[in-house]
């Protein structure tokens, strides 16, 4: 009778490990990539975020291994190819950091299109999915964003308060749109990622740096520049960048059905808005603090001085819409529908 006991007791144990097994194997563990130090708002309220949402409603069977900073090897401008190439599983980052190849994406770095980081990601999803899903090919967008728009920083005190005096100062850009506008404006543009932007500006290669509030502290623009600018409330901000989160496509089609449900209900325009809001729109107003409470004036263009600025960058709307039409598109028709999506979103 014992060893029959033994016996039953070896086998459910043997039957319970087997249902176990499955469950066990099911476990995924993505690895995330992007370029900012693990120490940054984008790295703890979103992707850090994000992955805790999808680690809780999948019972831990989605798991995430993050890597900032870069940390897996490369360049930002790398990012995009890592997770298409399954260098890593899921990236954030800017694809225009590699220039040229997301031209229509990039309608939403043209100056003066964006009012908020929520409006606008939600403009930007429904966009992409509508005219530019050929760029992401090999990858699947989860959740793509702006930010609140770029704001200038500088390392004088005195600042910037016209098209004169800004003329002639060496300013970062983030993209090539962003070079542009800055050339329009009569400025010297110097285009690279915001890791590089700290040292820059400490040495004198650049006299300032086009940059979202949500940057400033990763970059410790508070305390390196001295002057800040921004559009008059209400305004559509002086430029944009572009983000996203996407994931190798082979990765997320291996997926079993119930962990792609979990993926699917965190992609998306609401995602998208959520991105926008979280990251950039909430911490504007805090992010200011930092800059005025070490004594930093922040001052807005007049709505005059606005106007003229705006005039003197409309060449650069212009050749985005012939240089898209040129590779086929119709850059006239994807500029105006980009608008229609952002006065309905980002209003």
């Amino acid at each position: 009778m014992r060893i029959r006991s033994v016996v039953r007791l070896v086998a459910a144990a043997v039957i319970a490990a087997g249902t176990l097994t499955p469950a066990l194997a099911q476990q995924v563990v993505l690895k995330v990539h992007h370029f900012l130090p693990g120490t940054s708002n984008v790295h703890i309220n979103l992707i850090q975020s994000w992955c805790d949402k999808i680690a809780k409603e999948s019972a831990d069977r989605l798991k995430c291994q993050i890597y900032p900073a870069m940390q897996l090897g490369g360049t930002p401008a790398q990012l995009f190819d890592q997770a298409k190439d399954g260098v890593a599983d899921i990236v954030w980052t800017i694809p225009t950091y590699s220039a040229g190849r997301f031209v229509k994406s990039e309608v939403f770095e043209l100056p003066f299109f964006t009012r908020s980081a929520k409006g606008s990601s939600q403009a930007f999803w429904y966009f992409v999915q509508k005219h530019a899903q050929d760029e992401y090919a090999g990858v699947k967008p989860l959740w793509l964003h702006t930010n609140d728009g770029s704001s200038f920083h500088l390392t004088s005190a005195k600042g910037v308060k016209t098209l004169e005096e800004l003329k002639g100062l060496k300013i970062r850009a983030a993209t090539r749109l962003n070079s542009r506008m800055l050339a329009a404006l009569g400025a010297t543009p110097v285009q690279m990622p915001l890791p590089a932007v700290p040292e820059a500006m400490a040495k004198g290669v650049i006299d300032g740096a086009m940059v979202p509030w949500e940057g400033v502290p990763a970059a410790k623009l508070q305390e390196i520049a001295h002057s800040h600018l921004d559009v008059p409330a209400g305004q559509p901000k002086f430029a944009n960048s572009i983000f996203a989160f996407v994931m190798n496509q082979a990765r997320y089609d291996g997926l079993p059905a119930d962990l792609k449900k979990v993926i699917d209900a965190n992609s998306g325009a609401e995602v998208s808005a959520w991105a926008g809001e979280k990251g950039f729109d909430s911490v504007v107003v805090p992010f200011h603090k930092l800059a005025t409470d070490r004594g930093n004036q922040v001052f807005a263009l007049a709505p005059a001085e606005l106007a003229r600025w705006v005039k003197v960058t409309t060449e650069v709307d212009d050749q985005w819409a012939r240089e898209v039409s040129a590779k086929g598109a119709n850059g006239a028709a994807l500029l105006e529908d980009a608008r229609v999506l952002s006065r309905q979103y980002d209003h």
